[in-house]
């Protein structure tokens, strides 16, 4: 089942799986985690399907990220071995993790680089019934494709994620994941437009100012 993200939507909070793909990874010449890695991204900075995407002053080098996003149904805390983890996704969507990459590296964390306003697009739509293991990931600029892996591509899988989390912070309800990206990450600049495209999920397009 599909149907649009409402433009009311906010997370109570966004948890980040950094260098889930091993492309990815070696592109910023960072080591294969042997556990995922998790940072958070400011609920402020979710925008949606058609918004801009805001270059901010503060950096120089501004990166999409195309990433499947999942959204939490219920409360889940210390998921167990026996359970399901995808029994407590309400769905699925499109996720751009833009990142001022010049700042990451300067501040040698995530935070400020992941959290500007518009650094978080999502939607178009929100799908309830597929499985994730085996979806196709493109990135366009202006058409022309940046990013192309498949979600089989993973470190982790989604249910890994999900049951790990849980064991780091309690997940509630409305509560986002976003699960990593694959290799091509680059440059946007004022004029872009990006898209993410998830195979039976749809396209998320923003251009960016």
């Amino acid at each position: 089942m599909k149907f649009l993200l409402p433009r009311n939507f906010k997370p109570g909070k966004i948890v980040c799986v950094g260098r889930n793909y091993a492309d990815h990874a070696a592109e910023l010449g960072n080591e294969i985690p042997t556990e995922p890695l998790l940072f958070l991204k400011a609920p402020s900075a979710i925008c949606f399907h058609g918004d801009a995407i805001r270059i901010p002053r503060q950096s120089q080098r501004v990166e999409h990220e195309a990433e499947l996003g999942l959204i939490i149904s219920r409360a889940c805390k210390d998921i167990a071995d026996s359970d399901d983890p995808l029994q407590f996704v309400h769905g699925f969507l499109c996720l751009n993790d833009i990142t001022a990459r010049d700042l990451q590296r300067r501040d040698g964390q995530f935070a400020r680089a992941k959290s500007f306003d518009t650094f978080c697009p999502i939607g178009p739509e929100v799908v309830t019934d597929i499985e994730p293991s085996n979806l196709n990931i493109l990135c366009r600029v202006n058409g022309e494709v940046r990013q192309s892996g498949n979600t089989r591509q993973m470190i982790f899988p989604v249910d890994v994620l999900i049951r790990y989390i849980s064991r780091q912070m309690t997940l509630e309800p409305g509560d986002l994941i976003a699960t990593g990206t694959p290799a091509g990450v680059s440059q946007l600049n004022p004029g872009d437009v990006c898209t993410v495209e998830i195979s039976k999920i749809g396209t998320l397009a923003n251009r960016v100012e």
